[in-house]
C-alpha cells in the first residue's frame, strides 16, 4: 500500500523526532516493560525511543523498523548493535510485517497511524505479530485538538491547510479522537484510553518548536506538497512561518500538542476475556 507522509524527513521533521525519549512519548507503556520483554518499535524514525525502551528490556530484543531507509541508517549508526547488543533496525512496511505471527511480547507506535492511509490494516498486521496475551501500545496526536496562546489567525490558516494536505493524502490528522476505533476495528478488545499533552511554554521550547515548525513550513515535505497541489502558496507558507517566529517571541506564548494513548491485549479467543490491561 502506498501511503504518502506528510512531513518527510526534513531535518526540521527529524529535529523533532530525535526530541522524543521513553519518558516523554511512551510513559503511558513503561509500567508494563521488564527485563528480557520483545518488543517492536513500529515507525522508529531516527531511533531515539526505541533505544531507549531497549535498555529498560534488556536482554529482551527489540526491533525498529521504518518504511524510509534513509531514517533506519540513521537510527542504525547512532545506536550500533556493538553498543546495543539487544536492539536491531530494519526497513520494513507495516502493511505488511516480516515477522512470524506471535513474535513480540508488546508491539509499540508512536505518532504513526495518523499517517497511513488504512491504520485498521496496519494495527491488524500488528495484531498478527503480538504473541497472545501480549500488548499493543499506541500514541496518537491530534491536530483538531491543538491549542494555543495568544491566538492567531495565520496560524489557524495553517491548521486548516495541514488538515487539508492530509485529507489530499488519505491521513486523519486528527489521529488521536479516532485511535481507539482503529484499535477496536482490528480486534483489540479490554482498550485502557489515557492522554497526554506535550506542553511548550518557556522561552526555550518555544524557540525550539516554533524554529522547527517555522522551518517545516517552507521548506519540508509539507511544504511541497502544499505548493504541488495548490493547498497553499509560497506567500501563504512564509506567513505561518512568520507566525510561528512570532509565537515564540511571545513571553507568554504557550502550546499544547494532546495525545491519545492506547494499551490493548491481544488475546486468540478475545470474547473470553474481559476488563482493563494489567
Amino acid at each position: 500500500m502506498t501511503d504518502r507522509y506528510t512531513h518527510g524527513h526534513h531535518e526540521s521533521v527529524l529535529r523533532s523526532h530525535r526530541w522524543r525519549t521513553a519518558e516523554n512519548s511512551a510513559g503511558f507503556v513503561l509500567a508494563h516493560l521488564t527485563p528480557g520483554t520483545s518488543l517492536l518499535d513500529v515507525g522508529c524514525g531516527p531511533g531515539t525511543i526505541t533505544v531507549d525502551l531497549a535498555r529498560r528490556v534488556e536482554p529482551g530484543l527489540v526491533v525498529g523498523i521504518d518504511r524510509e531507509p534513509a531514517v533506519i541508517e540513521v537510527a542504525a549508526t547512532s545506536y550500533p548493535t556493538a553498543a546495543h547488543p539487544n536492539l536491531r533496525f530494519v526497513t520494513a512496511d507495516v502493511y505488511g510485517l516480516e515477522f512470524d505471527d506471535e513474535s513480540f511480547d508488546v508491539v509499540f507506535a508512536h505518532q504513526v497511524l495518523q499517517h497511513l492511509t488504512d491504520p485498521v490494516a496496519a494495527l491488524r498486521e500488528m495484531r498478527r505479530v503480538v504473541r497472545d496475551g501480549g500488548l499493543l501500545a499506541v500514541r496518537d496526536a491530534d491536530y483538531g485538538a491543538f491549542t494555543w496562546f495568544p491566538a492567531d489567525p495565520a496560524l489557524d490558516e495553517w491548521l486548516d491547510v495541514y488538515h487539508r494536505l492530509t485529507r489530499m493524502n488519505r491521513a486523519e490528522a486528527d489521529g488521536g479522537r479516532h485511535l481507539a476505533h482503529w484499535v477496536r476495528r482490528a480486534g483489540f478488545i479490554d482498550l485502557d484510553v489515557t492522554s497526554s499533552n506535550w506542553t511548550y511554554a518557556t522561552a526555550d521550547e518555544r524557540a525550539w518548536w516554533g524554529g522547527l515548525w517555522a522551518d517545516r513550513v517552507t521548506a519540508s515535505d509539507f511544504a511541497t506538497q502544499a505548493l504541488e497541489t495548490g493547498v497553499a502558496s509560497r506567500a501563504q507558507l512564509a506567513r505561518f512561518a512568520d507566525a510561528f517566529r512570532r509565537w515564540a517571541n511571545e513571553p507568554d506564548g504557550l502550546f499544547l500538542v494532546p495525545s491519545v494513548e492506547v494499551l490493548a491485549r491481544r488475546y486468540a479467543s478475545s470474547s473470553t476475556r474481559t476488563g482493563r490491561p494489567k
